[in-house]
């Protein structure tokens, strides 16, 4: 009955998932553009993407969030003309607009926090302004069908019909694959339905299970998927998961988030973090006299306690862990 009610399912995210879809179009007039050029270029968009990457796991948002900020983002690109200064606010608002609809509203990032870590330099007021034009040239209320959707429905068949899927089939990998994928722009011409399923059936490929293959086909048959369609998107989603793994490639999940600042800022911070100077322990053994001496030298000269000043040994085993905590919590302040 379960597998029954998930068949059905599918079939209605299949036939309502063309509503969600970028405009082939305007996918390609992106992909036509130089990077010289006033418009939005391939280039342009994919690096906003791994942006968007980075930020939801600074945030620590789901992979929810980010699939859908970036179908919300495609349509828009799709759509609308617009100038790469304007791309930020616009990427910075189709995030916000998915974790207001993915996320609980305790784990939600204030708006000028998005901003700030952003290093966007528009207002509250432009982000809020931006969130309105996009929801009313896309119409979105509160959903979208993408590969996620389709990647779940898989997932969960898979399970039920084969005692053996939570072996062969990693969800928290097949995720990371379609995160991948969706950092290039050629990706987001695929029907969601047709990418859930090529990534699947590479990941069952790799197993060697013929018991979940034949699952794969069933699926493919019951959403009338044609094999050259499919096998096109499967080909594509090994190249794009190859050069992925190659060292050359940079992870956006791992990158740093890198930070601009001015010169006096970057002498404040390194002022901050340097170590108090601590006086000689001689080799020979600890003299209660020195030791006298030396406590009475650190007061007067006014330094700083290790408690109160952190240098970058306080991350090491000797220090107690509320130590530790409280530098974390000091580098992120700063």
């Amino acid at each position: 009955m379960d597998a029954l009610r998930l068949m059905k399912e599918l079939r209605v995210n299949y036939e309502q998932e063309v509503h969600y879809l970028p405009k082939e179009a305007g996918l390609s007039l992106i992909e036509s553009t130089s990077q010289d050029d006033s418009r939005i270029s391939a280039k342009c968009r994919d690096a906003k993407v791994e942006d968007l990457w980075s930020l939801t796991s600074f945030f620590g948002y789901s992979t929810q969030t980010f699939v859908l900020a970036v179908n919300l983002l495609d349509r828009f690109l799709a759509m609308m003309r617009i100038q790469p200064k304007h791309l930020s606010c616009v990427s910075l608002s189709c995030l916000h607009m998915a974790a207001k609809v993915t996320e609980e509203e305790c784990n939600l990032t204030p708006t000028v926090e998005l901003i700030r870590i952003g290093q966007c330099r528009f207002t509250v007021s432009d982000l809020c302004r931006m969130e309105k034009i996009v929801s009313e040239k896309l119409n979105f209320k509160s959903k979208a069908i993408t590969a996620l959707t389709f990647l779940y429905l898989y997932h969960q068949i898979a399970l039920s019909h084969s005692t053996e899927g939570k072996q062969v089939l990693n969800l928290e990998k097949l995720e990371a694959q379609l995160k991948a994928c969706l950092c290039r722009i050629s990706f987001s011409k695929a029907k969601p339905s047709v990418l859930a399923l090529a990534l699947l059936r590479q990941e069952i490929e790799a197993a060697q299970s013929e018991d979940m293959l034949e699952i794969v086909f069933n699926i493919q048959r019951h959403l009338k998927i044609a094999d050259s369609e499919l096998l096109l998107w499967s080909e594509r989603v090994a190249q794009c998961l190859s050069d992925y793994a190659s060292p050359e490639c940079s992870k956006p999940n791992h990158r740093k988030l890198l930070w601009i600042v001015s010169r006096r800022t970057a002498q404040n911070l390194h002022s901050y973090r340097s170590v108090p100077e601590l006086p000689t322990i001689p080799e020979g053994g600890w003299d209660e006299s020195e030791s006298e001496d030396s406590c009475e030298d650190m007061s007067s000269s006014g330094e700083e306690s290790l408690s109160s000043s952190l240098g970058s040994d306080a991350e090491g085993q000797f220090f107690p862990l509320h130590y530790r905590r409280q530098k974390q919590r000091k580098d992120l302040c700063a």
